[in-house]
This record gives structure tokens, sequence and C-alpha cells, in this order.
């Protein structure tokens, strides 16, 4: 079948062929973003595949119908960017990849927090410029400290087993137990109140839902303990942004780790080191030095690529030869719960 490919980066052009090989569709990668301007290259194509900074609402949907398509593969797990009752509309079916590697999201989670809690990148500067000193790099022991992991599906459940291979006390909230988790004594179930309460650090891993956006906002830092370390390798829109930025410079967060950034569309997968960043929240969150941030790069490992392009390929392969379509999103049955499971 030929698959338009919208927002292509160089791994979708290594990993997608090499997924391909046996499987034989026909790629054409298109470097832009998908948006109801750009939708009229996927004139030809029933099927296109996008990735989450693509525009995919009512709009775009109209236009994709106008030029044939018929199904989009997400390459994401999350469809919060999708107007899915627009898609039913138009007769354009969705499919995503539901899990790919939870160790990869949990594990930067993880190493987030550690470089961050321990100065890594202002130490590793430090030593390039040879300059050896210790001054204001102190971190703390994570083994004791009580981690709060708000979503335990798949990778919050990863996150809970690493977080306890460091001695740490997991404690979580989820509209959902998880009763392996629950036996294994990993975790301590409790209110969303109680975890901002007890927590020294809390761990983000849930999707972005119209329930969940802005989960964290300026009510739930105040309830926080003061200090408290935040990691978000989830979906920007969960924290409001300026109201971060006003309990970082309050001293009430001690430090955030961030992988996403809810107006990150247009800004990350792209270089913008010879230009300038137009977008002034996201320059003033760069500017605290308790601020570690990267580019939605959480997924990136090897093994998350190949199950990635595996996925949507075998999702596509399902619409071609008529199969009931395994990983299909529908409006009909769309739900928001607190944690992807």
């Amino acid at each position: 079948m030929k698959i338009a490919i919208f927002s292509a980066q160089s791994f979708d052009r290594e990993f997608l062929p090499l997924m391909n090989w046996e499987i034989g569709h026909e790629l054409t990668f298109f470097d832009t973003s998908l948006r109801k301007e750009t939708a009229v290259l996927a004139h030809g194509y029933a099927c296109i595949s996008c990735s989450v900074g693509d525009d995919l609402g009512g709009e775009t949907m109209e236009a994709l119908a106008k030029n044939g398509v018929r199904l989009i593969a997400l390459r994401s797990a999350g469809y919060n960017q999708v107007d899915l009752a627009a898609a039913e509309k138009q007769g354009i079916h969705i499919v995503r990849v539901p899990a790919y590697s939870p160790h990869a999201i949990a594990e930067h989670a993880v190493a987030l927090l550690l470089a961050l809690n321990r100065h890594i990148p202002k130490a590793s500067n430090r030593v390039r410029d040879l300059n050896f000193s210790l001054e204001g790099l102190m971190g703390f022991d994570l083994h004791g400290k009580t981690v709060g992991v708000i979503g335990t599906g798949k990778i919050g459940s990863v996150m809970v087993k690493i977080l306890n291979g460091f001695g740490c006390k997991v404690i979580a909230y989820d509209l959902t137990e998880d009763d392996q988790l629950v036996r294994s004594e990993m975790v301590r179930y409790t209110s969303l109140e109680a975890l901002y309460r007890e927590s020294d650090i809390i761990s983000l891993h849930v999707p972005l839902t119209p329930k969940t956006h802005h989960l964290i906002h300026s009510e739930s830092f105040a309830q926080m303990k003061k200090g408290v370390y935040l990691v978000n390798t989830s979906r920007g829109g969960l924290v409001d942004t300026k109201e971060l930025i006003s309990a970082l410079k309050s001293g009430q967060v001690g430090a955030a780790a961030l992988d996403v950034y809810e107006e990150e569309e247009g800004i990350f997968y792209h270089d913008l080191s010879v230009g300038m960043l137009k977008d002034d929240v996201l320059a003033r969150l760069l500017t605290f030095p308790n601020v570690l941030m990267t580019s939605h790069q959480a997924f990136f490992t090897r093994e998350a690529v190949s199950n990635i392009a595996l996925t949507t390929l075998l999702n596509v392969s399902e619409f071609e030869s008529g199969k009931t379509l395994s990983h299909q999103v529908r409006a009909s049955t769309h739900y928001f719960p607190l944690a992807a499971r």
C-alpha cells in the first residue's frame, strides 16, 4: 500500500524501510508536518502516517478526505492531537502504536532525575573548563525518598519498579490500581492530594486528555512539599508551564526535569540554534539552572523506534487486507483514563 510519511525524521527514514523489507508497502517521506495547508501532499495516498506534532484537527481531516485519505497511521501512542469525531465524519480510520517500549520512557525519566539531582550537566561543563570545584554540586540520595508516581500504566509501572531498585518509598495515584504492584508491595496507592503532600519527587506518566490537561497547576503546586522535584516525560500539556515558572521562582518547586513542553510543536525536533526562539515562556523556563530539559526524546531508543515502525506498518497491512484494526481509535469508544494502559 502507498503510504505518505509526514514529519519524517532521519530515524523514520532508517527504521521504516528496514521494518518494511518483508512487508512491502510503498513509502514516500515528507519532511514537512501535516496541517490543512500541506494536506494536498497526501493526494494519491489512501494512507498517511503522522507524528505527535502534526495537526489532525477538523479542517485537516476535511482536506485529507478530499484528497482520498482513508487511513491515518499514527507513529505514537498518544492521540490527543486527533479530532476523532471529524475523522469518523470524513470516513477516515485512525490507528496508533499503543506500546513500544515503556522501559525507554521510564529509564529516561530516571536519567533526567539523576542528572538534575547530581548536577551532571553543570559538573561535566566545569570539568571541560578544567574547573574541578565541587561548589554548588551537592545532591541527595534517592534511597529513602518518597516518590509519587501519577499514572501506573505500562510506563508508570516500570517506573515504580526502577524506583524500588533505588530503595525509594513509592506512592502512586491512578483511577485503576495495579494489583501486581500492590501484591509485590512495591507501591502504596493514595489520593492525589496525599501524593502531593507526601512526595519529595513527583513523576508524571499519564496521557494528555481533556481531564488531564493542566493536571499540575497553581493549586497542585500549593499542596506539594516545598522544594519538590517534578519529572514529566509524558505530555507537556499536563503541566501549566506559567504556573511552573512561578513555582520555580518561589522555590515551591525545587527543580524540574522535563522531556516535553505544552507548546513544543514547531520547536522540538528542529534546530533553532542559528535562529531565535520566539516562545517567551519556554525561553524563560530555560533560564532556570534547576530545570533540565530534553527535546521529547524519552522514546528514542533503537528498540522503541523499531517497534514503532513495525507496528505502524502492520497496522496498515491490517487495513489493506480488510482485517479488524487491532489498534484503531474511535470517537464512539473514546474515553479519558488517567493512565494509558
